[in-house]
Formats: structure tokens, C-alpha cells, sequence
């Protein structure tokens, strides 16, 4: 059983072979696709001799218990085991989203409600900010559109970190692309009324330079002057950056950092990642259907998420999950409602069916 992943094995012993190469080690980005390849592979490994070495104890102990009954607690204890470790390596050999143990850039944009929509933007940029502090990733402001009372018309982060049984950063969020409804009461509101507004989050792999290849007449680059909330001028120099990418019509733009050229590397960067995500897409009907459940508009009514403050309410619709403790999750909490995603969409793999 699991025969299938001696491949995996093989490529595993020659990425640790390369990892020791010190040539490997001279060249940062060789370095950096085998390390990553490498801690996905590895915990398939570990599984698999576990596995056989399990399944070698338990015939030894089924044999002894034959001659012997006082072997029937272990053999069956070793049953058991074999049971769980076949459960893991099934869930590790799943079919998987390539990105998965990739960097993730994650895009909030304010939607339908004005000003309570961009502070409702904030507050999931907050969300996301103690969510990584907890896994230990370290995230980076891109670009940034601030509004007066301080939310966010848009804002672009990269989250970095290390991957967990080959699911690093674009693996575990990638469910939080779509449609954020919130219902509160606005600190605008005067007469204490509820309103519902909406935020959109887009969550795409950060590829590497080296494994997107972009053609520079494919691009249209136009510079503009930084501006902060209401129209305060950031900088006095052009050193905003919008890039269009003129075969798909995708546009991105950058405006945070001081200088022309470290905006224009951090466009390219957020380019990159869109077009990784398109590309993965039409590869891929799997893909696909992820990719439209990252909803496009930023509408009320296309919704993944409800967060009611009222009731303290935090529902994800996709899979019925419900809980009363908004307060926590909007500190960071998003454990559960993340491994309730990552289940369901592991069931649908396994079943072979598409997202």
C-alpha cells in the first residue's frame, strides 16, 4: 500500500543531497524552491516509515499472538496505530493545490458601505495581523489606500512564514478569499441603527520572480504622485507606481514605499501573484472553481462570511459554521473555522469531486 509515493521518496533523498550541495546554498532562489519542496516532501516521508515499520510490528505481533494470546493487547494496539498513520499519510498524499506550501498575498478592498466598509476592511487587516503573530508569520504592508477616519479603501500584505505538513501561509488562508459582510452599528451611525456593509479579501500565491516569467512589452507603466486620506500629498515626487498587464487587463498599483523603483518591485510583485492566480486557473477545473469562490464583486448578497456584533456572531456559509465569540476570532482566532475549511475541502478532494 501507498507504493505510489516511492517517487516522492526518491525526489525527497536528492532534494536533501542538493540542500547539503553548497553550490545550493550560493544561489538564493535554487535554495529557496528545494527548501520549500523539501519541507512539503517531508513530512510524507516520516508518514511512510512510519507506516511500514507499523504494519511490519503489527504482522510480527499477530503472529506471536497466535502461539502466544498475551500478545493480543499489542497487536491490537499496533492495529490501531497502523489505522491512524494511514489516515495521515491518505490526507498527505491527497490530491493538493501546488501553491499550497507557497507565501500568500492577501488583498482586503472595502466595498458597499462607505466608511463602515473601510473600517470593517481595518478590522480584518487586524484580524489577519494577530492571526499570523500566532502562527508565527511575519506580514508585510504592500500598498495601502487610507481613508479619514482611519479604515482602508484597500490594502495589500504579504504574509511569510514556514509551512506545517507542506501548508504554509497561501494554503491556510487561501479560504478567506471572498465576500466579508459585517453587521454593527457605525460610528457614524447617530440614531444607534444597524447597518450591514461588506469587505472583500482575494488571497493569491507570492511566486518567485524566477517561476512567472513577464514580458516587459506586455506592460503599460504609468507613475502618479502618492496621496494620503483626503487628498494629502504623501510625497512631492511621481513615485507611485500603476502597472497594467495589457493581455489580461489586470491592474495593480503601488504607492507605499518612498522611492519609484521600490514601488514599481512591489507592483510587480502583487502582478505576479494575480497573474499566478489566472494562470493556475485555467490549468487546472479545480482550480478554477476555487478561484471563482474568491468572489469577484463586492457585493451585500455574494457573501462568505458573516460577522454580526450584535449577537457576537461569526458564521462562515459556505460550510454551515457557526459560532458566538466574534470578539475572539476578530483577535486572531481563526483556528477553527480555518481547519472546519481545510476539512471540508479535503473531504471533496478525496471523494474526487471539485470545489
Amino acid at each position: 500500500m501507498f507504493e505510489s509515493a516511492d517517487p516522492l521518496i526518491a525526489e525527497h533523498d536528492r532534494l536533501e543531497e542538493q540542500l547539503a550541495d553548497p553550490a545550493t546554498h550560493a544561489d538564493p532562489v535554487l535554495m529557496r524552491r528545494a527548501g520549500r519542496r523539501y519541507a512539503a516532501l517531508h513530512p510524507i516521508v516520516e508518514a511512510l516509515s512510519s507506516y511500514r515499520q507499523l504494519v511490519a510490528d503489527h504482522e510480527t505481533a499477530l503472529e506471536l499472538a497466535d502461539q502466544d494470546p498475551s500478545f493480543a493487547d499489542e497487536a491490537d494496539a499496533l492495529g490501531a496505530s497502523v489505522e491512524q498513520i494511514t489516515v495521515r499519510l491518505t490526507r498527505l498524499l491527497a490530491p493538493r493545490d501546488p501553491n499550497d506550501d507557497a507565501d500568500a498575498i492577501l488583498e482586503i478592498k472595502s466595498g458597499e458601505g462607505g466608511e463602515e466598509s473601510a473600517l470593517f476592511a481595518g478590522d480584518l487587516l487586524r484580524m489577519y495581523q494577530r492571526y499570523a503573530e500566532q502562527a508565527g508569520w511575519h506580514l508585510e504592508v504592500m500598498d495601502s489606500q487610507v481613508t479619514d477616519l482611519g479604515g482602508f479603501k484597500s490594502v495589500t500584505v504579504a504574509v511569510k512564514g514556514s509551512s506545517i505538513d507542506g501548508v504554509g501561509p497561501y494554503g491556510r488562508l487561501k479560504f478567506e478569499g471572498g465576500v466579508h459582510r459585517v453587521q454593527r452599528v457605525p460610528v457614524t451611525e447617530t440614531q444607534g441603527r444597524i447597518h450591514t456593509s461588506a469587505a472583500g479579501v482575494l488571497v493569491s500565491p507570492d511566486v518567485e520572480a524566477e517561476e512567472l516569467e513577464i514580458n516587459e512589452s506586455d506592460l503599460r507603466i504609468d507613475v502618479f504622485r502618492s496621496s494620503g486620506p483626503g487628498g494629502q500629498g504623501v510625497n512631492t515626487t511621481d513615485s507611485a507606481v500603476r502597472i497594467t498587464h495589457l493581455p489580461t487587463g489586470v491592474v495593480v498599483s503601488c504607492q507605499n514605499e518612498r522611492s519609484q523603483l521600490q514601488n514599481r518591485e512591489q507592483a510587480m510583485r502583487l502582478l505576479r501573484a494575480r497573474l499566478a492566480a489566472i494562470r493556475e486557473a485555467e490549468e487546472a477545473e479545480a482550480a478554477s472553481a476555487a478561484r471563482r469562490s474568491q468572489v469577484r464583486t463586492v457585493d451585500r448578497s455574494e457573501r462568505v462570511r458573516t460577522y454580526n456584533f450584535p449577537e457576537n456572531r461569526f458564521a462562515d456559509h459556505r460550510i454551515g459554521f457557526k459560532s458566538h465569540n466574534l470578539d475572539v476570532v476578530l483577535a486572531g482566532a481563526l483556528g477553527p473555522v480555518l481547519d472546519a475549511l481545510a476539512e471540508a475541502d479535503l473531504a471533496e478532494r478525496l471523494s474526487g469531486t471539485d470545489r
